[in-house]
């Protein structure tokens, strides 16, 4: 029903206000007695062997919906009832911010994608957490954080700090976000000695703290087997939890949609079905180089089931879906944790 009904109408709209619509929608008609249950009995696989234990949490499936879906912490207590393990909110900035100028999300229908390009538009990390507040459901909620467009790179230590402290009281575990290509400047921050400066002085911050959280690092798809082996490097050296392997792509190629089309978009990141090979060719590289020495979160081009096991076969402990999830339904995380039972 929703390839067939739901999706070609959605799609007859500017994607970024069907995301806000489609959010109101399923806070009312969740909160319609009766409805939460249904949802659940139509979209959950409830099965132990599925539990997966890292970082010292118990995710009650492998399947989470990545950042930059609930940004603002609105709707992660009606998520739950679509099936999902675990959540990411944000990216979260100090401050409040409305992002880079619309229109900033774009279909590519032919290829299965989203070019985006929203810039950590965000209600600012104070009404996230206080959002969290408001916490009832048990997924794991995992916080992701970033800098403020308007601080330098040469501030911006503070911003990921202020961040941290912030929610620390109300997410299980930390993405430390530096690989966003929509945010100016922000991708240089991957670089190896600002990344060791930050990593260091959270996991100082963290371990003063009554809970320790997890702490993992973001990266780009698009960095080179040098830079990837800067990264397990780092991880080796920080002692970081794991990686999210990996964010959206500025690479345009191979694609169906036509190249006017492309071009007309002009920048922003690209997710969702031409990243797959890149992302999990990224996942098992880190995987098999570093002897699987650390957690990865694998996220990028999942739109089937199939898709989904191939991450984890290349070395993903979890997965985030995002774009796959807007293309292929809610059901699609039923479907990869059936797959994921299956092939166990």
């Amino acid at each position: 029903m929703y390839k067939i009904i739901i999706r070609p109408i959605l799609f007859l709209f500017d994607p970024e206000s069907v995301h806000y619509f489609t959010f109101k929608l399923i806070r009312f008609i969740n909160f319609i007695p009766g409805v939460a249950f249904i949802n659940r009995k139509i979209f959950c696989v409830e099965d132990k062997r599925l539990e997966r234990n890292l970082f010292g949490l118990t995710f009650k499936n492998p399947v989470g919906i990545a950042a930059g879906f609930d940004k603002n912490a609105v709707l992660y207590n009606q998520l739950e009832n679509y099936g999902f393990g675990f959540l990411e909110v944000g990216t979260a900035t100090p401050k409040p911010q409305v992002g880079n100028p619309k229109k900033r999300i774009f279909r590519l229908k032919k290829d299965q994608a989203l070019i985006n390009r929203m810039g950590f538009n965000n209600l600012g990390v104070d009404a996230i957490a206080n959002n969290l507040k408001n916490k009832k459901t048990k997924l794991i909620i995992g916080g992701n954080i970033g800098k403020n467009t308007a601080t330098s790179n040469d501030d911006a230590l503070a911003d990921y700090i202020y961040n941290f402290e912030k929610l620390h009281d109300y997410v299980d575990y930390f993405v430390v976000n530096v690989s966003c290509p929509n945010v100016k400047n922000l991708t240089k921050l991957q670089d190896t000695d600002f990344l060791t400066d930050l990593l260091t002085q959270l996991k100082v911050i963290n371990a003063k703290k009554k809970t320790p959280r997890p702490i993992l690092l973001k990266i780009a798809p698009d960095l080179n087997e040098p830079q990837l082996d800067e990264i397990i490097e780092l991880v080796a050296t920080t002692k970081i939890d794991g990686i999210i392997a990996t964010n959206t792509t500025t690479s345009r190629a191979g694609l169906k949609t036509d190249e006017a089309e492309v071009k007309a978009i002009a920048n922003g990141g690209l997710s969702g079905a031409p990243l797959k090979d890149r992302s999990t060719e990224v996942i098992r590289y880190l995987a098999t180089k570093s002897n699987k020495a650390f957690p990865i979160i694998g996220v990028g081009g999942i739109n089937s089931p199939a898709d989904a096991l191939e991450k984890i076969a290349a070395g993903a402990d979890l997965i985030q879906v995002f774009t796959g999830f807007i293309y292929q339904g809610p059901k699609l995380v039923k479907n990869i944790n059936k797959a994921i039972l299956k092939n166990s």
